[in-house]
Order: C-alpha cells, then structure tokens, then sequence
C-alpha cells in the first residue's frame, strides 16, 4: 500500500476508535463551569498524556504479548469485541459518565478523559494490535505519525470545544457519537473476523 494511502487510513482509523465526539461531550461536561483558559489549558495537558500513553503502548505491544504469551490472532479477537461494546454504548448513548467530584480542571486530563474516556479497553487493544503489525521501520513511523495526528486533531477539537457547542450543540454532538458508534461497529467486526479468518488459516 502506498504511504500516503497508508497514513490516511491509520489516522482514519484511529481517529474513530478514540470516539472524539463522545469524548468532546464529556470534555464540556467535566468543563461546564470552567473558564476558556481552564479548557484550553486542560485540552494541551489531555492531548499530551494520551500520545505518550499512545505510543508506549504501540511501541512496546509486541513485547506484552510475548511476556503473555497471547497469539497476536487471540488478541484481535477480543480487542474487536471490547470494540463493539463501546460501539453499542455510544449507538444507545449510555456510554458510562465519568464522575468528577471536586478534582481541580487540570487533574481530570489523564483520569478520566485520556483513561478510559478516549483510550478505553477496545482502544487500548487496537493499539497493541497494530502495534504488532507494524512489521516494517516504514510502517511503524507512518503509523506512528497517523495516530499523533489523530490525537492532534482530537486536541484540537477540545482546544475549539467551546465554539465547536455554539456551532453544533449538545445534541448535535450526541448525534454525531451515535454515527461514530456505527463506524465503530462495522470497524470491530472487520477485525474480529481478520482474528478468526487468521487463526482458523483461512487464507
């Protein structure tokens, strides 16, 4: 696959599996009473842990599963699966609401909006997935590159938030989740059955 081509489709990938509507909601939920500067100041510090979770995760995916001993198949499989949970939850909009209680802005970045707001179980498993596939030097620098990019643009996005609800609105960006949650889905069963084409050797 040409590089170009490559990126476009990891970045896309990647884009959708970090639910970033949900997690813009949940980000002016948790920043309702916050001031522009407290977003702002927040959305750089929550871009900031979740590519470096990121890419600790990708870069060392691989070793895990050897420590484990879990077949890269195996883990397709139930990566899919937490996948289309979180599907399924954000289609019927009861994906779990984070509580807040009375935590500084700024400490809310890592727990909860970058674990387990936008990396989640089925993110974190898709992670390692590709973390294991990127079998060349070439393919684990351009996907690298996609998913900062990725979460760039989610950066950016909670950067924008409070203009992006004057645009669209709350509900608007509930639709939206439910739209991401269909993507999602057709996203989960592709890879469930790559797993199982896989480990059944269907060629």
């Amino acid at each position: 696959m040409e590089i170009g081509a490559y990126f476009i489709s990891i970045y896309l990938k990647m884009f959708f599996i970090m639910t970033p509507f949900f997690v813009l909601s949940v980000f002016l939920t948790v920043t309702n009473e916050s001031t522009v500067k407290q977003r702002h100041a927040l959305a750089i510090k929550t871009t900031i842990s979740i590519i470096i979770m990121s890419l600790v995760l990708l870069f060392f995916g691989q070793h895990i599963f050897a420590v484990f001993g879990i077949t890269l198949d195996a883990f397709k499989i139930g990566a899919g699966a937490l996948l289309f949970l979180t599907a399924v939850e954000l289609v019927k909009g009861n994906k779990d609401k984070q509580e807040i209680n009375n935590k500084s802005v700024l400490d809310l970045a890592v727990v909860p909006l970058a674990i387990p707001v936008t990396m989640g179980p089925g993110t974190i498993g898709v992670l390692l997935v590709m973390g294991a596939e990127f079998n060349t030097f070439a393919k684990l620098m351009t996907g690298s590159l996609a998913l900062v990019t990725a979460i760039f643009t989610i950066g950016v996005m909670l950067y924008l938030s409070s203009h992006i609800e004057k645009i669209i609105g709350k509900q608007g960006l509930m639709v939206i989740s439910k739209i991401t949650g269909l993507f999602l889905a057709a996203l989960s069963a592709q890879i469930i059955f790559s797993g199982i084409k896989s480990f059944l050797n269907l060629g």
